[in-house]
């Protein structure tokens, strides 16, 4: 994939470097998920945690660590089937399989999640979701970008909208709010806003940082669900915090907005009016 010039001009090193890398594994993901994605044969497990794991989930990010064992052997790796390896002061966050529950029912919204965080900080995101031939990516400082089969790059930019009436929004699951103890703020919220819609997992991040939707949020998340959506969504205009307003990616929880209104849903959800 051609990288487009940045708004100052060619993209230069180090994050044009990191995010070319970051486009390559996502290119070696790809075509390892792709290979397997409706599957009759799918080797299917049940991890510790109850969630499941497929055949497809481990080979995707095996690809993934092979390449950055051979051109960034120095840099750390956080991986959700494999877990941490090496310096975590510059890591690679990666979800191979973001959505397994719909890759193996065959349902091709799901995605591999790429990050490069430095000390913490999301600085490199790549977003892939080749079931429906798209990729989403940003840099820091180097603006968020998207392409579908066969077009050029298009620049995202978040929506101006800034009334929460006027606000399309994702929860992502009822389930995961009530079990997070939030599903009467979720209620609340869906009476004032103007649309809302359960598009789950990594896509609704996506739309956000397009201008389609103003406000996604959800609960027991861990770092590498969330990781590579942020450097995409802030780049894009956007803002990302956890569901209490902090700056971390730690917080089990996530914000994301077109910043504009970001304080105003952060103030309503946790208002003395919404019931609890």
């Amino acid at each position: 994939m051609t990288l487009p010039a940045s708004p100052t001009g060619a993209l230069t090193p180090p994050r044009a470097d990191d995010l070319a890398l970051a486009l390559r594994m996502a290119d070696a993901a790809d075509a390892v998920s792709m290979a397997r994605f409706d599957a009759s044969d799918l080797a299917v497990e049940t991890k510790p945690d109850a969630s499941p794991v497929t055949e497809a989930d481990l080979a995707t990010e095996r690809a993934i660590r092979d390449i950055l064992a051979a051109e960034r052997p120095h840099d750390g790796v956080f991986g959700e089937e494999f877990g941490r390896q090496g310096d975590q002061a510059r890591q690679w966050i990666v979800d191979p399989i973001d959505g397994t529950a719909n890759y193996l029912r065959g349902i091709p919204m799901w995605g591999t999640l790429i990050c490069l965080a430095e000390e913490g900080r999301p600085v490199v995101g790549v977003v892939s979701v080749p079931g429906i031939s798209r990729r989403w990516w940003a840099a820091e400082g180097l603006g968020s970008w998207t392409v579908d089969a066969g077009g050029s790059p298009t620049r995202l930019h978040v929506s101006g909208i800034d009334r929460i009436e006027d606000a399309s929004v994702s929860f992502q699951s009822i389930r995961q709010w009530d079990d997070a103890g939030h599903l009467p703020a979720l209620v609340a919220l869906s009476r004032r806003v103007w649309r809302d819609r359960g598009y789950g997992d990594v896509w609704p991040y996506m739309l956000l940082a397009e201008g389609r939707l103003e406000f996604v949020a959800e609960f027991d998340v861990k770092e590498y669900d969330i990781a590579a959506v942020v450097p995409i969504i802030t780049e894009a205009g956007g803002r990302f915090t956890s569901f209490e307003g902090d700056e971390t990616l730690s917080a089990r929880s996530s914000l994301a907005t077109n910043g504009v209104l970001h304080e105003s849903f952060l103030a309503f959800l946790h208002s003395d009016h919404v019931p609890v």
